[in-house]
């Protein structure tokens, strides 16, 4: 879950990044179209414009992954490491194993095996 919301702040970033280059479109548009006032205006208060005062996204990714996401990450590498002796992904292997037909080529039980 806490990777997924980091995609989304990643997302974010880029949805947001990209509308501002397609104001910057806008505004050249409303200039052809002979709109200057309304061009000027979104130019003014809107391209380039900060999502949080003082922040940009990319920013906003910064800061979570300095006192969320790292910290996170580092939290739980050292439980792995202690309570599953460093094996990862043990409930997906489980069920991997569950779900799996025996003796099919297409259905080994780690990714190794050949």
């Amino acid at each position: 879950t806490t990777e997924r919301a980091r995609g989304h702040l990643y997302g974010f970033h880029q949805l947001t990044g990209t509308a501002d280059f397609e104001l910057g479109d806008a505004v050249r548009l409303l200039r052809e179209a002979g709109h200057e006032e309304q061009a000027a205006r979104v130019e003014y208060e809107i391209v380039g414009r900060n999502v949080i005062p003082g922040h940009w996204t990319f920013q906003i990714i910064e800061a979570y992954n300095d006192t969320y996401y790292r910290p996170f990450a580092a939290m739980e590498r050292d439980i792995v490491d202690e309570l599953a002796d460093g094996r990862d992904h043990l409930l997906e292997a489980a069920l991997k194993t569950a779900r799996r037909t025996s003796h099919h080529p297409d259905h080994t039980p780690t990714p190794t095996d050949t």
